[in-house]
């Protein structure tokens, strides 16, 4: 007969954290997948769920010799390159910088986790998707929201035609055009 006590033992984690890490990852990743961006529901949980297994266990080993702190630190700066990873250019615009910023939050929350504040991650995990869908109908029912560089992508093709970087119609090829600051 097996003992279901050490089957489902995963000590020094819990499941209530774990079951926390979950939830908060899969309520913003849902708001994320919902909108096509990067960073959906499987990639969220992960974030929150990875971060929360290292900081529990750099919290297990805490000795006069060790600085849980630094986990914290090195957990961070690895989610900051996960989320230089979905960033790109296009077309002279950085795009994904809000899922970026998004992949940074879900370490925190699972730091949050990490050192026992699961209601305070529930908490942050709220107040993300306010931010992310309240800032979105915001920006969808004002035009003033959506000025300069805070243009959809669409916005910005529809502008130029199909390119931002189509040549002007007064423009000639590049070698054939007169300079205006040589005199000959």
């Amino acid at each position: 007969m097996p003992d279901w006590q050490l089957i489902f033992d995963v000590r020094p984690f819990a499941w209530t954290e774990l079951g926390t890490a979950l939830l908060c990852g899969f309520i913003i990743g849902l708001e994320r997948q919902l909108r096509g961006k990067p960073a959906g529901i499987r990639t969220s949980i992960l974030i929150v769920m990875g971060t929360y297994v290292f900081i529990a266990a750099s919290m297990s080993i805490n000795t006069n010799m060790t600085d849980p702190s630094r986990i914290i630190g090195q957990v961070i700066t690895g989610v900051g390159f996960l989320g230089a990873g979905v960033m790109l250019a296009r077309d002279g615009m950085v795009l994904g910088v809000t899922s970026a910023a998004t992949i940074w939050m879900l370490a925190a929350i699972g730091v949050c986790i990490g050192i026992g504040q699961d209601l305070v991650a529930i908490k942050l995990s709220v107040l993300v998707i306010i931010v992310l869908a309240g800032i979105n109908m915001l920006e969808n029912s004002s035009s003033a929201m959506r000025r300069g560089v805070h243009r959809t992508y669409n916005e910005w093709l529809i502008r130029t035609n199909g390119s931002l970087f189509s040549r002007r119609k007064d423009d000639t090829q590049p070698g054939l055009r007169q300079d205006i600051d040589e005199p000959h």
